[in-house]
């Protein structure tokens, strides 16, 4: 019940309340969108918080966009194993920077009388949250490592899910507690934006790159009012002209918006050949269901588990078997004759780990290139993952 409200009832109320918050403020306070400036209060310390925020948050949100636009061609760069160490290397500096940066601001909030004038109640809070969030990234990176390979298949889809209305929160359900949060505290924040000087953000002065130089001339009034009638007619112009690409847009836009709407309130429109196939996979889950209960029934009425004869267990071949928790785990026979039980499960990220064991005597993961020793649960070094896999005394 917690996972669905943070994982899907969470992003859709922050949704609501950025779109709706961020209309209504446009609407009621249009001159009081843009942040307040404490420059003029305070400015020494200033530059040694807000550089190195800006600069650490600009690139790592431009890294999140990048993921969720194009996971293929993020997948193509991680692949490499030089690229993947670089990306991990400059996120964990860059969060460093972040927080240091913030820590800053935080006690130049705190300490400076001027700026303390200046402060509500929320900037706090929105500080503190940004703060935790930024912490959040880096304890993931962290303890959770190479999460720039793992998170295109995990994290990106969900988010596509929710954007599409289609929430699925399968992807990261069985994530650990440090990545859930970091999702919610993301949610969170995106909640508070129109409520906060965060909305300065969709009031970034980008137009001043593309708009025309400014040149001051020196002349009579005559060529001065000249000069400024041609400049009246080419706003006009101009303003025109921006009206109607942006109504263009807009329209557009709402037209996509619409028809997503009305396809998703409507559902899929199935030839007879679809609706035989839909039916036939719901059939063949009905089936899994009906014999991951028989398991679970098999394994209530039961001390023991059938795995299997003896004899037909090998050294270098496990075999599956489903354990008291519902989990895959494998049987390999030991040294001695007697089997060894170990979960089949990666303890990283909870992948199926292969059944062959190769020289040093260790099983696979494929997600992510791990391996556990088969007597021990033992993971190699070096990997995500970081506990032992269960051993037989856990069956």
């Amino acid at each position: 019940m917690i996972d669905t409200f943070l994982l899907v009832g969470l992003p859709y109320l922050a949704l609501v309340a950025c779109i709706v918050g961020t209309i209504q403020r446009f609407r009621r306070e249009p001159y009081n969108v843009s942040a307040l400036s404490s420059q003029f209060l305070e400015h020494r310390t200033l530059k040694w918080g807000s550089v190195p925020w800006h600069a650490g948050i600009i690139v790592i949100l431009l890294a999140h966009i990048f993921v969720f636009l194009f996971p293929g061609v993020w997948r193509a760069i991680t692949a490499n194993a030089i690229a993947l160490v670089a990306i991990e290397t400059v996120g964990i500096a860059l969060a460093f920077l972040c927080i240091a940066g913030m820590l800053v601001l935080i006690v130049r909030r705190l300490v400076s009388p001027k700026v303390q004038a200046v402060t509500t109640n929320v900037d706090l809070v929105v500080q503190a949250l940004l703060l935790v969030q930024i912490v959040l990234g880096l304890s993931v990176a962290l303890s959770y490592r190479w999460g720039a390979a793992w998170a295109p298949g995990t994290v990106v889809p969900y988010l596509w899910s929710i954007v599409t209305l289609q929430p699925d929160a399968t992807f990261v359900a069985e994530m650990p507690g440090l990545v859930k949060a970091h999702i919610a505290g993301a949610w969170v924040i995106i909640g508070l934006i129109p409520y906060s000087r965060l909305i300065h953000m969709f009031t970034a002065p980008l137009h001043y790159v593309m708009r025309a130089p400014q040149v001051v001339v020196w002349g009579n009034l005559a060529r001065l009012g000249k000069v400024a009638g041609d400049k009246l007619v080419a706003s006009r112009r101009l303003f025109i002209t921006g009206t109607v690409a942006t109504a263009s847009g807009v329209g557009l836009l709402g037209v996509g918006v619409l028809d997503k709407f009305v396809r998703y309130f409507q559902g899929p429109k199935l030839t007879e050949e679809q609706r035989a196939d839909l039916l036939e996979e719901r059939l063949v889950r009905v089936k899994a269901t009906a014999e991951q209960r028989e398991l679970e029934l098999e394994r209530l009425r039961s001390a023991y588990i059938a795995v299997g004869p003896l004899a037909q267990l090998d050294a270098k071949k496990g075999r599956y078997f489903i354990d008291y928790e519902m989990r895959p785990a494998l049987a390999f026979k030991g040294d001695d004759g007697m089997p060894i039980l170990i979960s089949a499960k990666c303890t990283h990220l909870g992948c199926t780990v292969a059944s062959e064991v190769n020289d040093q005597g260790q099983i696979l993961c494929p997600c992510h290139v791990s391996y556990f020793d088969i007597k021990t649960g033992a993971p190699n070094p070096g990997p995500p993952q970081r506990r032992r896999s269960r051993t037989s005394t856990g069956y």
